[in-house]
């Protein structure tokens, strides 16, 4: 009964799934005898991973600050903005082509631009990260306060209730599942916008070393222990943004 559970338990069936691609990975590497200086086996990424963890780690730490920034500013810059559109269509019809326009951008042709602008430091990085995040945050946002009932907010204005207390009771509330929405898509593309950020003119960081890895070094699996690092990264703080959610809002 205990092995049955452990096999079928919703919690562990990523788990199952990533060992499935593994395996996969492993057999069609050996089916089609895919050369290492191609695709390495699962084995070989997994000992570089073991014996260049410490370097790992200390290139993880540049990206993950440069994420964590990006995000941030996403999470308090997007919001009110989506606000401001949501509750009026005057600033919605000016402001929110600008943002779709931003958008087609593609950030890997201006992350150099920033790097002209504001050096080699950790700023490039944040501003890559933010701007990918921010749209999905603005977009979540506008479309989870825009679905609040107007009868509800009529009847709690009837009641007496005045617009910041409106605000607090009904439409923050019913808006935090679409915030939450937003937000979780949003820190998994600031990993690659803090990525993208330090492709071009970055002292440190996981795409330098994925850089060096396949320049210099011509290591391919560090390469590939790189890529899993980054993906990593971005899981955990997925994660961390549904525990949140979970708390706030109450989200299974």
């Amino acid at each position: 009964m205990n092995t049955k559970r452990l096999l079928t338990s919703p919690g562990l069936r990523p788990f199952w799934l990533v060992v499935m691609l593994v395996v996969l990975w492993d057999l069609l590497i050996r089916a089609f005898k895919i050369p290492p200086y191609l695709i390495p086996n699962p084995l070989s990424v997994a000992k570089q991973l073991v014996a260049e963890w410490p370097m790992l780690w200390r290139e993880t730490l540049p990206t993950l600050y440069a994420t964590l920034g990006g995000f941030a500013l996403s999470a308090v810059v997007g919001v009110p903005i989506a606000m401001w559109i949501a509750y009026s269509r005057v600033v919605e019809s000016f402001v929110y082509p600008l943002l779709v326009f931003s958008q087609s951008i593609p950030k890997v042709a201006i992350a150099p631009l920033f790097v002209v602008w504001f050096g080699f430091g950790l700023v490039p990085k944040v501003i890559a990260a933010f701007l990918l995040g921010f749209f999905p945050v603005v977009v979540a946002t506008v479309q989870g306060f825009k679905s609040v009932e107007g009868d509800v907010i009529d009847l709690a204005r009837s009641m007496g209730a005045n617009p910041l207390a409106i605000f607090l009771k009904f439409r923050l509330p019913h808006a935090l599942p679409a915030i939450f929405s937003g937000l979780k898509v949003s820190v998994t593309l600031a990993v690659v916008g803090a990525v993208v950020g330090e492709w071009d003119g970055a002292k440190e960081g996981l795409a330098v070393l994925i850089n060096l890895a396949r320049g210099s070094l011509f290591d391919i699996p560090l390469m590939f222990a790189a890529l899993l690092t980054i993906a990593l990264v971005g899981v955990v703080l997925y994660l961390l943004v549904v525990t949140a959610e979970r708390r706030l809002v109450g989200a299974r």
